[in-house]
């Protein structure tokens, strides 16, 4: 569980190892520093800073491009924080403008404590992968975008992860184009977002039998949501679960705020919440209590 006092550590380097490791990696998305908890306390090895997660819960609108680099940074600097040393996964849009932007960007987010960055090819503003009307920048400039983050990580272990979001622009065969340059360029994981059907799929992971690759598991979206043991016979590295939190939280806030104005209180909700005290202590206020004896004022 995430402490108020951490000790430094190289979470790139965890993450790198997980890679490596004969399961694929399992990364459920947060969309805030309290998901991102709930993530670590149900068992998981890694969490994955959703953008869509992002732009709804600090700004309650669609993931549509209006966050900026500095805020999405800082969303991913609270969300590693509470979970160090947990490896994360940050969503890292277009890189918000041209190289010399992402160089500043890989810089910022690796400053931030994740332990690694996804860069896709969309036009800013960019759009959900999972959303109608993407437009994509030339694959030329997008790897100058690959090769401008790999020069610009301050460790090796930092983790670039390109994104092609060509299959629903250009097809699929302009996916795997766009992907094996983006491979060249030296990313370290491809992400051939929004795959439509099995064949595709397969496709996808026979193109690529030696690279690891990220499956996005978009509940509710393009993709065909696969189990688990499926993804891991393709040979996929990392599969990322971007919106459960989000949408079982929305459901569940629904239900409550129902029950209020139907009855004028909560009592009938009450069944369904997490105990207060119970709370208190998962979000860590015995340890501040403990660190409030350890440090109190001397006579």
């Amino acid at each position: 569980m995430g402490k108020l006092i951490n000790p430094a550590s190289n979470t790139g380097a965890r993450l790198r190892e997980l890679l490596a490791g004969p399961e694929p990696l399992l990364a459920p998305g947060a969309f805030d520093s309290l998901s991102a908890r709930l993530i670590e306390e149900a068992g998981f090895d890694a969490v994955y800073m959703t953008g869509f997660g992002a732009a709804a819960s600090v700004l309650g609108r669609p993931d549509v491009g209006l966050l900026t680099m500095s805020e999405m940074v800082e969303h991913a600097r609270q969300i590693s924080q509470a979970v160090s040393p947990l490896p994360v996964i940050a969503d890292a849009d277009t890189g918000y403008g041209n190289p010399i932007s992402v160089i500043r960007t890989v810089q910022q987010y690796e400053l931030a404590g994740v332990a690694a960055i996804h860069l896709e090819d969309q036009v800013a503003p960019k759009k959900c992968g999972h959303m109608a009307g993407k437009e994509l920048i030339a694959k030329n400039d997008m790897i100058s975008k690959i090769e401008a983050a790999v020069d610009a990580r301050r460790s090796s272990d930092f983790v670039i992860i390109a994104r092609t979001d060509a299959r629903a622009v250009e097809g699929l065969e302009s996916a795997m184009d766009r992907a094996r340059a983006y491979r060249e360029a030296g990313a370290d994981v491809l992400f051939i977002e929004a795959p439509e059907g099995i064949e595709e799929i397969e496709t996808v992971a026979r193109t690529f039998p030696d690279v690891p690759l990220l499956y996005n598991w978009a509940e509710g979206g393009k993709t065909p949501p696969l189990r688990y043991e499926e993804i891991k016979r393709l040979g996929f590295k990392v599969i990322i679960f971007p919106v459960g939190t989000l949408l079982s939280a929305t459901k569940a806030m629904r239900t409550v705020l129902k029950s209020i104005r139907r009855e004028g209180t909560p009592l009938k909700a009450m069944d369904a919440m997490v105990p207060f005290q119970e709370f208190l202590d998962f979000i860590g206020l015995p340890e501040v209590q403990e660190l409030e004896r350890k440090y109190r004022s001397r006579p």
